[in-house]
């Protein structure tokens, strides 16, 4: 029977490839479900060998914690040469989402105070 490996959702398509790659290298048995016609179903890899579940967890675990590093390093050194996208440099691009998502976030902190807010 077949094991849950690892969620696709909202993983970058690079990271995604690279996890692939890292179960070929090993010889771990997988294959890959999509998100459907509609996209409600869950993509994701998933392991055909229960017994090498752990050491193919194990390996993701491992290259997750090595590419969080490097992202990171990166970001920060893109930051540190003035590449790294700011606040006001996204709102320039792309303002109605900017603007969207500040009003839902006021909506919804509306909405959570509105009661305590009430007694003053």
């Amino acid at each position: 029977m077949s094991k849950l490996l690892f969620r696709l959702r909202n993983v970058p398509e690079d990271e995604a490839e690279e996890v692939r790659q890292l179960l070929d290298e090993n010889n771990i048995a997988w294959f890959e479900t999509t998100p459907g016609n509609w996209g409600i179903s869950m993509p994701a890899l998933w392991i055909q060998d229960v017994s090498e579940f752990e050491r193919a967890r194990a390996l993701i675990d491992e290259y997750q914690a090595a590419r969080a590093v490097r992202v990171r390093e990166e970001y920060q050194r893109a930051r540190a040469m003035g590449q790294a996208p700011t606040f006001w440099q996204t709102f320039r691009e792309n303002p109605l989402r900017v603007i969207g998502y500040l009003s839902m976030a006021g909506v919804v902190l509306y909405f959570s105070l509105r009661f305590f807010l009430s007694f003053l």
